[in-house]
């Protein structure tokens, strides 16, 4: 590797750091601005900041705001912002990280979520997952699954396509799948087709995800459905 090279990648990561800084000044002083219309809104620019805080790798500083923009999302029932939160918190790593995702994943599949978000968070699973683990699986097709009952005509093919991909990396990794008979095989013997059966193993892996760091009673969101 050449000497120009280096140094023009160093460059450009600088220049990248310096219009991080700046966008970072520019949103801090629209979040200290007093005219932000509600509460919701000043939840939002907390996760525009967090953000660009996690891209500087000022992790501990963005996982306080975006925990205090996820408290916000939850109170107003925003749940859409309630989950980006979560996977902002997940970017942070920090020490409860890996519990916001859990927490992140349930209220995506629980809620009327954005689909493409969903999925986002449900991809984070399949990372954080061993290669063997039944809980990639579940989450690989449960991602399939709100696709099909949440995206408008005009996504469902693209995130169609990315959670069927999803699926066949996962089935790979998992038990060497590579062709469309033995994928067929895989789904039968996981019990990855019927959502009353895959939907409940999918919540006892968040349950161990998330172990006993739930910020919320699950119960009382529910009741907001019922």
């Amino acid at each position: 590797m050449s000497k120009n090279f280096v140094e023009k990648r160093d460059d450009a990561k600088e220049n990248d750091s310096t219009e991080l800084t700046k966008l970072l000044v520019e949103k801090l002083q629209e979040l200290n601005s007093p005219n932000h219309t509600t509460p919701l809104a000043r939840a939002r620019l907390q996760l525009d900041v967090a953000e660009i805080l996690v891209a500087l790798e000022r992790k501990p500083e963005a996982w306080t705001l975006a925990r205090e923009a996820f408290n916000t999302a939850l109170r107003q029932d925003a749940w859409k912002d309630a989950v980006e939160a979560c996977d902002v918190l997940y970017q942070c790593e920090q020490q409860e990280s890996v519990a916001a995702l859990g927490m992140g994943v349930w209220l995506a599949v629980s809620f009327p979520v954005d689909p493409e978000l969903t999925l986002a968070m449900l991809m984070h699973i399949v990372e954080e997952t061993p290669d063997n683990s039944d809980g990639a699986a579940l989450a690989a097709v449960a991602a399939r699954y709100v696709i099909d009952l949440r995206a408008d005509d005009a996504s469902h093919e693209s995130l169609s396509f990315l959670a069927n991909t999803l699926i066949g990396r996962v089935a790979e990794r998992h038990s060497k799948v590579r062709d469309q008979a033995a994928l067929d095989q895989w789904m039968e013997k996981l019990s990855l087709r019927d959502p009353q059966i895959f939907l409940p193993r999918l919540g006892k892996v968040v349950n161990i995800i998330v172990g006993d760091a739930w910020w919320f009673d699950r119960d009382e969101l529910r009741e907001k459905f019922d």
